[in-house]
């Protein structure tokens, strides 16, 4: 029988983006998070990743996994004297406990996500420090880094994954970068300049759709001939 449409699970996603680029494409596509969709859909589990990776999927694709203490950015939190001890200064109202727990907790998902039962598997996340990476699986790759800007998105904003079982992403429209400083140069980095606020995170990790478009054309026809194949 003819394999029509992949299982797919997006794990940390709430708006739908990925999800809905995977439906279009008429595959079975599943979101998860631990907040409500975003949308409404009722294609959409509430409830930890973790939880579903023995559902039998054909494609695993982490969108949004935490990364605030995985990243580069972030080891300065992890930083003192010596191998992971207390830096001189933390965050406003954090502890060094909440440090150590975030970072536990970050590690512990990618991980997880990493070795689920689920032959393709994509996570999106930073280039990570190197306590973090010491930390990770001997068969863990250095991720491919993209830019929205490479699928028709003008913005900066570096993109990681880090990928089993499916080849690199190629890039779909490529725009012409905007002079340094310029006007169109700082809308590019908006991303960067957004002010603190209770939504900040949410806005900074929603995913562009144009990438979207890529991974479930890119990734999902990959991953329908392999699977084809398996069913001749």
């Amino acid at each position: 029988m003819a394999v029509t449409s992949l299982r797919v699970l997006v794990g940390c996603e709430f708006s739908g983006t990925v999800r809905n680029a995977f439906l279009t494409r008429g595959h079975d596509a599943w979101s998860c998070d631990l907040l409500p969709a975003e949308d409404g859909s009722n294609r959409h589990i509430v409830g930890d990743v973790r939880d579903h990776l023995d559902d039998g999927w054909d494609l695993l694709v982490v969108a949004h996994p935490p990364c605030t203490r995985l990243c580069r950015s972030g080891r300065r939190w992890l930083s003192g004297p010596g191998h992971m001890t207390p830096p001189k200064q933390l965050p406003k109202g954090r502890s060094w406990a909440d440090m150590r727990a975030e970072f536990e907790a970050g590690l512990d998902l990618f991980i997880a996500c990493w070795r689920a039962p689920v032959a393709r598997v994509a996570i999106e996340n930073p280039e990570m420090h190197d306590i973090a990476r010491a930390r990770l699986p001997a068969d863990v790759p250095r991720p491919q880094m993209v830019q929205p800007f490479w699928f028709g998105h003008p913005e900066y904003k570096a993109t990681g994954w880090y990928l089993r079982g499916l080849p690199a992403l190629r890039e779909t429209e490529r725009l012409p970068e905007p002079p340094k400083g310029s006007e169109a140069w700082k809308q590019w980095n908006r991303v960067w300049r957004m002010p603190p606020g209770a939504n900040r995170g949410h806005e900074r990790s929603r995913f562009f759709p144009g990438m979207a478009n890529a991974l479930a054309d890119q990734w999902g026809g990959f991953a329908m001939a392999q699977v084809g194949e398996c069913a001749a």
